[in-house]
């Protein structure tokens, strides 16, 4: 059975992982309110809870554009993305993108920006790009909360769905 970790913060959190992808074993260390800079120092102490993965999903950079250190996730993701490809060598490593939202302290466009440079990230460290922000502006359905962060269970449906294509490619060409 292929094990699943995801890490970051409440959008992984939030949701029921595992009963949504019962054919894997899922492992979700994902915090409420994690920024880049916390789940880097994490990385230690999830190791030495789960020491081997065939997939890891990234998820990480919200709380960071919520508390205007947009500046720190590029490095940090780059960081966590080798000290991850080091310490599970043999893992797929997918970043997913940030989700389209509409922060009032960010310009337009930011959010498509940083988006083009996690994916340029993911390319230079070997990882893979989860581009569910597309899929998010393509749909027609409700996918935020009030907050314009935190996500529907519409939302969450589309979301595992692109995961689950993304892992279906992976596993037919492993």
């Amino acid at each position: 059975m292929y094990k699943i970790m995801l890490l970051g913060d409440s959008l992984v959190a939030d949701y029921d992982w595992q009963s949504h992808l019962s054919s894997y074993r899922v492992q979700n260390f994902g915090v409420p309110g994690a920024t880049s800079a916390d789940l880097l120092a994490a990385l230690p102490a999830i190791k030495a809870k789960a020491d081997t993965a065939d997939v890891i999903m990234v998820v990480i950079g919200t709380n960071d554009l919520l508390s205007g250190r947009e500046k720190d996730i590029l490095p940090n993701l780059k960081t966590i993305l080798v000290r991850l490809s080091h310490d599970y060598a043999n893992a797929e490593i997918l970043v997913n993108s940030l989700f389209p939202m509409v922060l009032s302290h960010l310009p337009a466009g930011s959010v498509e920006n940083l988006n083009g440079q996690i994916e340029e990230l993911t390319k230079q460290t070997g990882c893979c790009y989860l581009n569910t922000h597309q899929r998010f502006v393509d749909s027609d359905k409700q996918l935020f909360q009030e907050d314009g962060v935190h996500i529907t269970a519409a939302a969450y449906s589309l979301w595992n769905r692109t995961f689950l294509e993304h892992l279906a490619f992976l596993i037919d060409n492993d």
